[in-house]
């Protein structure tokens, strides 16, 4: 360092030693400064920034002191977490503290050794100090400047990431000092393994070797090319071949180690001589005078990898291999860098490659042979024979001209490895990629380690090299064809897997129209986060959109997060909004965390995909069943078709669909009505705390109801015994089935049995399970749902229309057996349910009859209709015996409010609340009875049904009487009274009042005052 450059340098240091000058006596301090310029000097001064000078200044000490006194020819190592008691300073890193003799491959391999650690270095000070030593290692003289008059050390410090396991510090420290007894040792025996390698090379051609003169002076020049700077020495050993117990080995010569083969260690244990003629000498019977390897050990001196092996064998004069001269170490990068055509050996099989191609040498493609000879991996080149060169590089070149996939495989000829090259089009290329070929690569050979290398250049392949070793024991098989499916499935982009999954799902022509029209239409961030398959989902939901009122949907779990769940909206021209979706959602048992909102653009149409992430509130349920059922709950909840209330987590927690939910929902309307002590809330959070009686209220009901449960034949029994079963087994408590072994075997046993005893089974199943409801008001809840399916006679519930279920649903009770009910209690009671309208008729008698009002009171109308009917039952008895009385509310009245509107809402519920009256009521043909379609009946004959006008309805006769017309009801045009080809009852004087005055009138006649 000139002086200029040492003023700069103080001054650039000169706040750490002014710290160093407040610490310690006048000689130290002028030690430490001197020790500290140079130690510092190369440190750039943004690294100096980031530490407090006084730090620094400790620092330097403390190295000062550790280089202080060391052993002779031996690295002096401290792995260590500093401690300002003990170090004079302190760090939240690890530090590595090294004083040894300068060599090469110091930094290089220390590196390794905290690498191979899987420990991050933070930074490195490496400088080297001209040092003079006492016999015991003491320091005499320390000077930054290499003048010769001392020994060249290397005073290093590494900071890693903090280790605190004491075992972990003592192994790494043992791994790098074995680093630096490697490099140590093949430094040292650098130019006598140098010099080995020439003098083999200069008697190769005195050798009886199993070469012709043109080979064996190219085997000359290899060697003398070798030794030219072209390979890292690292180790020698002689073998000598011996016979021991029948089998000839090899032997090592004691003395003939150098570098890291010297002593007793590496290379000491005695081989089979087999053991050199790799896999195939069982067929050739004769081995290669030459061997360029890998081997099995992974080099600890200045590069990761495992090290090259070059092995010379001697012959005598029958052609048997007598001796092997073996040098380990690692080619350097200028061999690598080398063309194949400038390298002996290796230039011989590169003309015959390209003389055997049949390709004129400045041709295109002679050219790109020409290339792909001089960039493909140098160890395949020296490894490879002459015919699998050939193979590979007229492959490569094909995947040049076609570009995609293609995997190569090269078994090491020891058996020991797997060289393999992974070519992929350059643009489908990234490290996801590399990464996803190696763990393909791991999982198939069952490697134990594997390290790859990547060749990016203008060539539109990428390469991938990867030695692969597989554990010990390991199958040596492998199968080409199914690799090469593997890296094509990986390299595969996005479009591509979407293609084949929608030509897989639709064929070919409808699959590529789609993959057309949404391929490239989706959004880079829904392709960021969703998988193939999920996406050829969505294509065909948002393919089936028809128009704006159209909606699909889809259900699936996160791959990422299994307790959440995917749930996508597909519309065309606009989302709905989060308003509106989150109570839908909520209500259905999931609480939403986050929404995603995509369009795809294109065709003139805009269709908005959005992704709402949920997570249910009961997180154990079998998503495959109940995927279907859930989109279809929130499809009919939205448009209208079902309500929108707690009832609808029922179709995850007790696994019912949207319409057995609705079940649940219309009697719970009933209970209301009837003037139960408890609000609908209440009985929802009952149910969905008890999904196995929810779910077994519903099996009562279909027991008793479903007209085709008895028709399922065995194969239809046998499905629904299997689904009961795992419901069951998912709904009912661990603790009750561990107390009732039998329980749920003996339902499902009773599902073949007649109607009667079905209904018998889940009775008693249903007692049972309520034995463990603790609270009476729960209690009370759950028993009263039970009670009024059991008071139900009729529903309409399985009928159908035109193959579609009825948008309300009738339920006929017989209220004597609904002991809770306010009295007086009617002979029958029809209460009908939809979202839209809400009804019921009240009836004293088989022989009734009464108006239907459309009433106002939307939380008690039963209450109005009964006192109604009380005051009916009076008047009437001389008109007919007893009365009947009906009413119903309009649940969803316009929000204009427009007198028109209004009244024909109220029309058309009217109308649903008619049919649902005729839907369970009998009818006469022909003078003969005829029971509703699909409808199954708990109590006898029963046709007589007739209505009248009331508050709100005066007008509605004829509107009752057509639905009669359509239900063929037998009474036709006499169901509904006072219709304009009926009867003005009132009119005609048929009331109470005209009774009694047609008796007034008759005593008058007999002479009586009356």
């Amino acid at each position: 360092m000139n002086a200029q450059s040492a003023v700069s340098e103080s001054k650039r240091l000169e706040p750490i030693l002014n710290q160093i000058s407040a610490q310690g006596g006048a000689s130290r301090q002028r030690e430490a400064q001197a020790f500290a310029t140079h130690f510092f000097r190369h440190v750039p001064s943004d690294d100096i920034a980031t530490c407090d000078p006084a730090e620094w200044a400790r620092i330097a000490q403390f190295m000062l002191e550790f280089a202080r006194q060391r052993k002779p020819q031996a690295a002096k190592i401290r792995v260590f977490n500093p401690h300002l008691e003990a170090d004079g300073f302190e760090s939240s890193h690890t530090l590595i503290a090294i004083v040894t003799d300068d060599m090469p491959f110091l930094v290089d391999s220390v590196s390794m050794a905290i690498n191979q650690a899987g420990l991050a270095t933070h930074a490195v000070i490496h400088p080297i100090f001209s040092v003079k030593r006492d016999p015991g290692g003491h320091i005499l003289a320390c000077d930054g400047e290499l003048d010769g008059k001392g020994v060249a050390e290397s005073v290093m410090l590494f900071d890693i990431e903090h280790v605190s396991d004491a075992n972990q510090i003592e192994d790494l420290r043992k791994n790098i000092a074995l680093a630096l007894e490697d490099v140590r040792a093949a430094v040292a025996d650098w130019p006598q393994m140098k010099a080995k390698m020439q003098a083999i090379a200069e008697a190769l051609p005195t050798q009886n070797m199993p070469f012709d003169k043109a080979t064996l002076l190219e085997a000359q020049n290899f060697l003398k090319w070798i030794a030219d700077d072209h390979f890292t020495f690292f180790g020698y050993r002689e073998y000598r071949v011996t016979e021991e117990a029948g089998d000839e080995v090899l032997k090592p010569v004691g003395d003939s180690g150098l570098g890291i083969m010297r002593g007793s260690g590496t290379g000491m244990a005695v081989r089979s001589l087999k053991t050199l003629a790799a896999t195939d000498l069982d067929k050739s019977g004769s081995v290669g005078a030459l061997i360029l390897t890998k081997t099995n050990a992974r080099s600890r001196v200045h590069r990761p990898g495992h090290m090259d092996y070059l092995s010379v064998l001697g012959f005598d004069a029958k052609g048997k291999p007598v001796v092997e001269q073996r040098f380990l170490g690692m080619l350097t990068s200028s061999a690598y860098m080398t063309p194949p055509r400038e390298v002996p050996l290796l230039r011989n099989n590169y003309e015959t490659i390209l003389q055997r191609s049949g390709l004129k040498r400045d041709s295109h493609s002679g050219k790109a042979l020409r290339h792909i000879l001089d960039t493909l991996p140098r160890d395949e080149v020296f490894q490879c024979s002459t015919d699998e060169l050939f193979d590979i590089a007229m492959a490569v070149l094909d995947l040049r001209e076609r570009a995609r996939t293609r995997l190569f495989v090269r078994q090491d000829r020891y058996g020991r490895f797997f060289s393999v090259l992974a070519y992929v089009p350059r643009d489908r290329f990234n490290t996801e990629v590399r990464d996803r070929i190696e763990a393909m690569l791991t999982d198939h050979f069952k490697a134990e380690r594997i390290d790859s290398t990547v060749l990016l250049d203008e060539s539109p392949l990428a390469r991938v090299h990867s030695i692969v070793r597989p554990k010990r024991g390991a199958s040596a098989e492998w199968d080409a064809g199914q690799l090469d499916v593997r890296i094509a499935q990986i390299v595969r982009n996005w479009t591509d897997d979407l293609r084949e999954e929608l030509v897989a799902r639709h064929g070919e022509e409808r699959g590529n129209k789609l993959a057309a029209r949404y391929g490239k239409a989706l959004p880079a961030g829904y392709i960021e986060k969703g998988s193939r398959q999920n996406a050829a989902e969505d294509v065909e939901l948002a393919a089936a959109l028809e128009d704006a009122d159209d909606i699909r949907l889809n259900l699936y779990r996160s791959q990422k997060h299994p307790d959440v769940l995917h749930f996508k909206v597909f519309r065309l021209g606009g989302d709905i909004t989060l308003s509106e979706v989150i109570p839908l959602l909520e209500n259905l048992g999931v609480s939403v965390l986050t929404e995603n909102l995509y369009e795809i653009q294109g065709g003139g149409s805009v269709i908005t995909i959005q992704d709402i992430l949920v997570r249910p509130s009961r997180l154990v349920f079998d998503l495959d069943n109940l995927r279907e059922a859930f989109e279809q709950a929130f499809e009919r909840v939205w448009r209208g078709d079902a309500e929108n209330d707690g009832f609808n987590k029922l179709v995850l927690s007790a696994q019912l669909d949207w319409r057995q939910v609705s079940i649940l929902r219309g009697y719970c309307k009933y209970l209301l009505q009837t003037g139960v002590p408890f609000s609908q809330a209440y009985m929802e959070q009952t149910l969905a705390s008890y999904p196995d009686i929810a779910g077994l209220l519903v099996e009562l009901f279909e027991a008793k109801f479903d007209p085709r449960r008895l028709d399922a034949g065995a194969d239809g029994i046998g499905i629904a015994r299997t689904r009961l079963r795992e419901e069951l087994q998912i709904l009912v408590p661990q603790q009750v089935q561990d107390e009732n072994p039998q329980l749920i075997a003996d339902l499902v046993a009773c599902r073949d049995q007649d109607r009667a005893s079905q209904i018998q089974c889940i009775l008693r199943t249903l007692q049972v399970l309520l034995e463990r409801v603790a609270s009476i008001d729960e209690d009370r809840i759950l028993r009263g749902f039970s009670a009024v399916i059991r008071a139900t006679l009729r529903t309409n519930f399985y009928q159908r229309v035109d193959g579609k279920p009825h948008d309300y649903t009738s339920f006929k009770f017989d209220p004597m057996q609904l002991n809770e009910l306010p009295k007086p209690r009617p002979y029958r009671e029809i209460f009908v349910y939809s979202p839209r309208v809400e009804g019921v008729h009240l009836r004293f008698g088989p022989v009734a009859r009464g108006g239907l009002r459309w009433s106002d009171r939307r939380e008690d109308f039963r209450t109005e209709v009964l006192g109604l009917v009380k005051a009916q039952m009076v008047k009437n008895t001389v008109i007919v015996p007893v009365g009947s009385k009906g009413g119903f509310i309009v649940k969803r009245p316009p929000a204009s409010g427009e007198r028109d509107a209004v009244l024909a809402e109220g029309v058309a519920c009217y109308r649903s609340f008619i049919n649902g009256l005729l839907d369970v009521t009998d009818n006469l043909v022909d003078g003969k009875l005829v029971h509703p379609q699909d409808v199954v009946r708990h109590d006898d004959a029963d046709p007589y049904l007739v209505v009248a006008a009331d508050k709100g309805t005066a007008t509605f006769s004829d509107i009752a009487n057509a639905v009669s017309a359509e239900h063929d009801f037998w009474l036709g045009d006499a169901f509904a009274s006072g219709g304009s080809v009926g009867y003005d009852h009132k009119g005609m004087g048929i009331t109470a009042k005209g009774g009694w005055e047609s008796v007034k009138r008759h005593f008058r006649a007999l002479g009586q005052d009356s």
